[in-house]
């Protein structure tokens, strides 16, 4: 145990548990909520031509320096009711997927290239926040996933 009042059973206090179960449910309705909201966007989706202007895919390290994913990055325009926005839009959740290989992510975008056109899609109640990938994402699950234990092991260590 360390000087946090955290052990591998959960939090030793009613504050730390109190806190955890706040975490956990505050993860658990944003990833309801985002996963709400992209499947409505994938639902009222209207297709539109885009233009490509980068493709990438970064690299992000969590913790450790050996625990390393990766995320495709993409920014192109499309023109929408006379209208012309920029976005950088995979899926059309706003927590982006990570993939555990570099060759996993830059297959998400694969069929794409830059300087070429695209088919994005567009939500009509949010004309700005296009998508390319007219699917919806797991990551908003993982939040819920994870905001689920934590709210259970923070309520389970609240009423001990």
């Amino acid at each position: 145990m360390g000087d946090d009042g955290l052990s591998i059973s959960g939090p030793n206090t009613v504050r730390g548990a109190v806190l955890m179960l706040m975490i956990g449910l505050a993860a658990t309705g944003y990833g309801a909520y985002d996963y709400t909201q992209q499947s409505n966007a994938v639902e009222d989706a209207v297709e539109v031509d885009a233009a490509i202007a980068e493709l990438d895919v970064e690299s992000t390290s969590s913790g450790s320096s050996t625990d390393v994913s990766y995320r495709p990055t993409v920014r192109f325009t499309y023109e929408y009711d006379g209208t012309t926005y920029e976005s950088t839009n995979v899926f059309p959740s706003a927590i982006s997927p990570n993939y555990d290989t570099e060759s996993a992510a830059r297959s998400v975008i694969e069929e794409y290239d830059v300087d070429e056109s695209a088919t994005a899609h567009v939500d009509p109640s949010d004309p700005d926040g296009a998508f390319l990938k007219d699917r919806t994402s797991n990551a908003p699950l993982v939040a819920i996933a994870v905001g689920l234990v934590f709210a259970f092991i923070g309520g389970r260590s609240a009423i001990r």
